[in-house]
């Protein structure tokens, strides 16, 4: 039973730093299940309006879209995290990466297997979330070191991919891809547990990174999938 005793941390015995800390939490983890919609549904429109194969037959431009609009939304967001603004913000970026995000699906969909290689990626998005959230709960140690090389790695890799629009390589984008997702697991660990230890505070910042992580897992994944098995109809 729940002990209702009044004591010097509250009337359920909670500090309220850990209050403070759950309720990060909590609303991170409604707000990252309701930007799924909008990602859905931006998906959906790109792949059923055609501009997904208008993304697919002008990549460059959709690079320098991709860039532009991603990043300004994302510094948007962290300038009105504080209000409820920054809440509808986060949802507007989460339909503009379903739209980019259409690009792929349309093309994994035109696979004869392609429904199947989406569902497979989405659940193992889900198995690695649900891998680094049990583990961001039960390592004590402080993993928020690991982030300045995560973001390096990050960097290099976004640099690579820019690169491979011109050059092409398959092995590099296979390599790409198998870095990618390994290097945003670790960050959704990383981020996952700055939430969990309460070195979070603002659950607007912690949805933004969070998704993050789970896009780049999900779109590296499903592209391995398409390579590697997927059925040409």
């Amino acid at each position: 039973m729940n002990d209702l005793r009044t004591s010097p941390f509250g009337r359920t015995g909670t500090a309220p730093g850990e209050v403070a800390r759950n309720r990060v939490l909590r609303n991170t983890y409604w707000l990252l299940a309701l930007s799924l919609i909008p990602t859905v549904l931006g998906a959906a429109i790109g792949v059923n309006t055609g501009l997904a194969q208008i993304m697919g037959g002008s990549p460059g431009i959709t690079t320098v879209v991709f860039l532009v609009g991603a990043f300004g939304l994302m510094f948007a967001i962290e300038k009105n995290k504080h209000s409820s603004l920054g809440v509808v913000l986060l949802l507007a970026f989460t339909f503009f990466m379903g739209l980019m995000l259409s690009r792929m699906i349309g093309f994994v969909l035109g696979m004869a297997n392609g429904a199947t290689l989406i569902m497979t990626a989405f659940g193992g998005t889900a198995v690695v979330f649900g891998t680094m959230a049990t583990l961001a709960t039960t390592i004590k140690r402080d993993l928020s070191a690991l982030g300045k090389w995560l973001f390096i790695g990050a960097v290099v890799i976004l640099v690579a991919a820019l690169a491979n629009i011109f050059l092409q390589l398959p092995a590099l984008m296979l390599t790409i891809s198998v870095l990618a997702i390994v290097i945003f697991s670790a960050f959704m660990l990383v981020d996952l547990q700055r939430v969990v230890n309460g070195g979070e505070t603002n659950y607007v910042s912690a949805t933004l990174a969070i998704y993050l992580d789970i896009y780049n897992v999900f779109v590296n994944l499903l592209m391995l999938l398409g390579i590697f098995g997927g059925d040409r109809e």
